[in-house]
């Protein structure tokens, strides 16, 4: 397995990152799906991506479970806010500092963890001001709940915009996590070249189109 530093900094993850979105706590039983975690640490694989919407949280439980006994420093641990959890209230969704800071006590309590390598804005958020969120994500940094932030499907412009108040904040933003394969390229023309510029690493989504 080779590793790649995220991001202009000095974190490395596997170049391979183990994603459960339609896996765990849906489609695969529990068991199969902590086999398939198994072999991916046998393979090499550290890097471990997740989100709380996965299965109304229950991906992140199942995941939890599965690197559990692992050394914690041995493995990356990456999971996202945004979409609708729980009951789906009208604050259950979302990146207010309310949604963002009661779901990431949440996704450490399912993940079995103190902190997570990397907390994402699993999408854009349209209705909150970018302000209160990069608040939310700093004091999340500051107070050793995340080592790291990301995002998700962001613009060139969501990009730059979310950068430049990271950096005021006194954080930066590491990577973007979009959808990209050969059959869906669009992120070549500008979010490419403004990550390159801003120092953001992309993991993609569904780089075999699903199985296509």
């Amino acid at each position: 397995m080779e590793f790649r530093y995220l991001g202009n900094s000095g974190f490395k993850i596997s170049e391979i990152t183990f994603g459960n979105w339609l896996t765990h706590g849906s489609q695969v039983e529990n068991d199969v799906a902590t086999q398939c975690v198994r072999a991916a640490l046998d393979a090499g694989i550290s890097t471990f991506d997740t989100a709380d919407v996965y299965a109304n949280t229950a991906a992140e439980t199942v995941l939890g479970e599965a690197l559990k006994g692992e050394r914690r420093q041995s493995v990356e641990i990456f999971t996202k806010v945004f979409g609708p959890t729980g009951p789906k209230g009208k604050n259950d969704l979302g990146l207010s500092r309310k949604h963002i800071m009661e779901s990431i006590d949440g996704s450490l309590t399912r993940l079995q963890t103190d902190y997570v390598d990397l907390y994402q804005a699993h999408r854009y958020d349209f209705e909150t001001p970018l302000e209160e969120t990069m608040q939310a994500f700093a004091d999340i940094v500051r107070q050793g709940k995340a080592l790291y932030i990301g995002v998700s499907e962001w613009t060139a412009e969501q990009l730059r915009d979310g950068h430049a108040l990271a950096k005021e904040l006194g954080f930066q933003l590491i990577s973007n996590q979009p959808q990209y394969s050969m059959l869906w390229r669009v992120i070549e023309a500008e979010v490419v070249p403004a990550s390159e510029e801003l120092g953001i690493s992309q993991i993609v989504w569904s780089p075999m189109a699903q199985g296509v």
